[in-house]
């Protein structure tokens, strides 16, 4: 939704820009050519056709219905995209604790990786599931899936959550068992 926002808001700059471009060079050149028609704009076309409508023209309430609607529907994109943490034990009614995806992923993956024989880990979190992705050249998958998947849940378990998230954990190990 963030992507969607920051399109909006680039493509809302651009057209006050472009808009902007138009009134100043217009200005300019009704300044240096009075009796000149309009450089680009036709707007004395445009003032004439705006002096016949009225208020309660269908053409005018359809577009103010338009301006309501798109006005709205932003808003609405707005709401939504929100910082979307994930919740902690609060120490009081009051206060609202939250820590983002990133530093859960950040602190189980601290861990996984300080655990003994994993070369590598990925770690992908969210409020319900903890992913993590670790690789080992010296031990067997089984081996380093239970030690991974203990390391990890023991981290999550850790945290002050509500709801601790569950954990999956994928392996990758160059080491067969024999």
């Amino acid at each position: 939704m963030r992507v969607l926002v920051r399109c909006l808001a680039a493509l809302l700059g651009l057209a006050v820009a472009g808009v902007g471009l138009a009134l100043a060079g217009e200005t300019a050149w009704a300044w240096a050519r009075p009796d000149a028609g309009p450089l680009v704009v036709p707007w004395p076309a445009w003032r004439a056709r705006l002096a016949a409508l009225s208020w309660a023209s269908p053409g005018v309430r359809l577009l103010a219905a338009a301006v309501a609607v798109l006005g709205l529907l932003l808003v609405l994109a707005a709401l939504t995209a929100r910082h979307r943490g994930i919740r902690l034990h609060s120490p009081a009614p009051e206060v609202s604790v939250t820590t983002s995806r990133r530093s859960l992923a950040r602190l189980v993956g601290d861990q996984v990786r300080a655990e003994g024989g994993v070369d590598r880990a990925r770690v992908r979190a969210g409020a319900r599931t903890v992913r993590v992705h670790a690789a080992s050249r010296f031990d067997t998958e089984d081996q380093l899936r239970s030690r991974v998947r203990e390391v990890a849940g023991q981290a999550v378990a850790d945290l002050p959550m509500p709801r601790s998230p569950r954990v999956a954990v994928v392996v990758d190990s160059a080491r067969t068992p024999r």
